[in-house]
């Protein structure tokens, strides 16, 4: 193992002057885990990171470490359970979905807050996840795994009915998935699957197929404390599915909760996944699509809800994920006094939208007179140029591979709609592909 500086007298962690300083622990801080070292700061407390590989993992957006007081690059995990029981930290928790297995093993074993490692096989890998649910009798998709492309086929033929989704055990943003038409389609993604990393850098030895679920998918991001959840946020999926049987993810809607049957029903699902899956602690991210039988499962990740941007949230919902995930391990009992067993308020419409494009090439220049003009639109509060001069861009076939990030929000739908029209018409000016 290595540290930057966990000697007493470097680490700003050690004593404040008010006394001792509490320390919060983040396990592989990327992407959405770079808001935390912000959310804890603003209830006095440190934050160490973990980085649970040897180099970065280049797939993911890589943490701030310089927002940290401190890092440590884990080699051997005994050592590293003795180093932050050193710390006395109040949470040791994952900043990304890969590390929730490792973050399960160490809060547990270092005695703070946890969800525990019994149930982590199923907060990851998901086929466990569904199957727990069913155990647990919590409605849920058909499924099978395997190692054979000919057996998914096999199961798919079996089934009864087309399409089914392909897609790997443990991964994020849509990565591999695919929902399969036929036979053919079935044993491509399969072999697709089989070939390739998911996009934490690991290889997949199985493969998922399970039954395509009908309906309207959403997003319901939740943060508990001792077992009583906070439902933070209700986001409405609109999506495009491409011939190629991938889906091409749009605009996520804010639900208003107010009288609202469908924000109802998911958090009553909701609450039911969380207890069949040993969920009592810190945030997580489902998704859930409201078929005719009622919502079923896609799968839930217990970290930050990736589209997070702190600052938005905080205008259109009055609080973030991170923040409220901070306040959850540092004063539960506020936490719980304010926020168990609710569901957030809509202070005002709001979408993030990730733009598609069919551009195909490499990036010459980005235009900023039209990043500037998305960005002054009334409705964008911020817009996020994902590749640079230098980058390859190429036609939109998941999550992974939308070249903008957009959040709008407005104080009625119709401005907030004329602002998502407007960046549909520039979006496209941004980039100058040869």
């Amino acid at each position: 193992m290595s540290s930057e500086s966990m000697s007493s007298e470097s680490m700003s962690t050690e004593r404040s002057t008010d006394g001792p300083r509490r320390v919060a622990v983040v396990v592989d801080g990327y992407s959405a885990g770079n808001f935390y070292p912000a959310a804890f700061a603003a209830y006095g407390t440190a934050v160490v990171h973990v980085q649970s590989t040897p180099e970065l993992i280049p797939a993911m957006a890589p943490p701030d470490l310089t927002a940290y007081d401190d890092t440590v690059v884990a080699t051997d995990e005994a050592e590293l359970v003795e180093v932050l029981r050193g710390l006395d930290p109040v949470c040791v928790i994952a900043g990304q979905e890969s590390s929730v297995p490792l973050a399960d093993r160490l809060s547990e074993a270092v005695g703070v807050p946890s969800n525990g490692s019994a149930l982590s096989p199923a907060r990851r890998d998901k086929y466990e996840m569904t199957e727990t649910l069913r155990r647990a009798g919590v409605r849920c998709v058909s499924q099978f795994k395997t190692d054979d492309p000919d057996a998914a086929v096999a199961w798919a033929e079996d089934h009864g009915s087309y399409p089914v989704v392909v897609k790997p055990l443990s991964s994020a943003a849509s990565d591999g998935v695919v929902v399969c038409a036929g036979p053919d389609a079935v044993r491509a993604a399969a072999r697709n699957v089989l070939d390739a990393p998911n996009m934490f850098g690991i290889a997949n030895t199985e493969i998922l197929v399970q039954s395509y679920l009908k309906g309207t998918e959403y997003i319901v991001d939740t943060v508990s404390s001792g077992g009583e959840r906070y439902v933070c946020g209700v986001w409405e999926y609109e999506k495009t599915l491409l011939p190629s049987g991938k889906n091409i993810y749009n605009r996520d809607l804010l639900a208003d909760p107010a009288g609202n049957p469908v924000v109802a029903a998911l958090t009553a699902y909701v609450d039911e996944v969380l207890a069949a899956l040993g969920v009592a602690w810190g945030p997580a991210h489902a998704e859930v699509i409201v078929t005719d039988e009622g919502p079923v499962l896609v799968e839930i990740g217990t970290r930050l809800n990736g589209n997070i941007s702190a600052p938005f949230h905080d205008v259109c919902l009055g609080h973030n994920q991170a923040a409220l995930t901070a306040q959850a391990y540092t004063r539960p009992e506020e936490f719980r006094a304010r926020y168990g067993g609710r569901t957030y308020t809509r202070l005002q419409p709001a979408v993030v939208y990730n733009t598609p494009t069919e551009l195909d090439g490499v990036v010459e220049s980005v235009d900023e007179t039209a990043v500037a003009e998305i960005r002054s639109l009334e409705s964008v509060f911020s817009a996020t140029v994902k590749l640079a001069p230098g980058s390859r861009i190429s036609p939109t076939v998941d999550l992974l591979t939308t070249p903008l990030r957009v959040y709008l929000t407005a104080p009625d739908e119709a401005t907030l709609t004329a602002g998502y029209e407007k960046v549909r018409a520039l979006k496209n000016a941004v980039y100058r592909v040869a």
